[in-house]
């Protein structure tokens, strides 16, 4: 089925700069690096583009880039489509600071916007026919608010779900009521469902069920909370719920594994939803490949590397 699907997806685009710590330093502390520099393609939406692509499925990025921007060199992945990258005039091309831990491979991202930050929701209008012809489209927080708030009203125009991942959240006053509304399915992790619900989430799947309710009211329909190494629980507002586990692996870099989640779920997600625990398992499978790799969109597994990692734990 997903050979025929399209995904849209609605981000940034960033040039991530990758340094290693032993550990995170503290406040004033200086601390040395036991490695160089690293650079690659990155940003929260070409990560779940090139997610989404890898896993066998067209993708439309709909992103804003500099006039620097080699798009043929910095996209050049099979199955995702560039005809909507916009240019700035004015900004570069976004870049995020990124520094792993050696310890434990999590991360601490720093984010400049750069082009992204220049996208208006007129941008988004123009890609309309985009939007149009996909299955999902799947937006983030990395461009404007008036920009994902634009395309999913497009999506819903024209019979398309919605899928959003609230990161990086809003440092303050959440996320407004016409985005939510908007959301068919909403993506957080642990962390940024606390900021949206005030509810922190725990080990009791009371606590999630809470998070979820709090989505219900505000018209969504379909809540996925990341919850790391626990992997991820989910609930629809027929009240189906469940949680799907994380497949076990050495975490070498955290960097975009949420990502890598979200755009390979959405590449075996059924338009009814009907699949949704499925759907996931795949999406935590090629997170676990990912999170095993450093790098982030050059963590990003292909479809036959996560169709290998499902069935050696069929067989098992």
């Amino acid at each position: 089925m997903h050979k025929n699907k399209k995904i849209t997806i609605l981000g940034s685009t960033n040039i991530d700069k990758v340094v290693k710590v032993p550990r995170f330093g503290a406040s004033g502390e200086t601390l040395h690096t036991s490695h160089h520099l690293e650079e690659a393609m990155g940003g929260k939406g070409l990560n779940q583009g090139v997610a989404s692509a890898r896993s066998g499925v067209s993708t439309n990025m709909i992103t804003k880039v500099g006039l620097e921007f080699n798009t043929d060199e910095n996209m050049n992945v099979p199955n995702l489509l560039t005809d909507h990258v916009m240019r700035s005039a004015s900004e570069q091309t976004g870049h995020a600071y990124i520094t792993v831990s050696e310890e434990t491979g999590d991360n601490i991202i720093y984010i400049y916007g750069g082009a992204n930050a220049d996208m208006t929701a007129a941008d988004v209008r123009e890609h309309e026919a985009a939007i149009a012809e996909s299955d999902f489209i799947i937006a983030q927080l990395e461009t404007p608010m008036e920009t994902v708030i634009e395309g999913f009203k497009i999506a819903h125009e024209h019979g398309v779900k919605t899928i959003l991942n609230p990161a990086p959240m809003p440092e303050a006053g959440g996320l407004p009521a016409e985005l939510l509304q908007e959301t068919d399915i909403i993506v957080p992790n642990e962390h940024e469902t606390f900021l949206l619900t005030n509810v922190e989430v725990t080990d009791d799947m009371s606590s999630m069920r809470h998070n979820a309710v709090y989505y219900f009211e505000q018209g969504i329909d379909t809540v996925i909370i990341t919850i790391g190494s626990h992997g991820s629980y989910y609930m629809r507002d027929n009240g189906e719920e469940g949680i799907v586990p994380a497949f076990k692996t050495k975490a070498v870099d955290t960097t975009a594994a949420g990502d890598t989640f979200i755009g390979s779920t959405a590449t075996r997600l059924a338009p009814d939803l009907s699949n949704l625990p499925e759907a996931m398992r795949y999406g935590a499978a090629a997170s676990s490949i990912t999170v095993s790799r450093p790098g982030a969109q050059p963590s990003i597994p292909t479809e036959n590397e996560v169709q290998a990692i499902l069935a050696a734990h069929e067989a098992d």
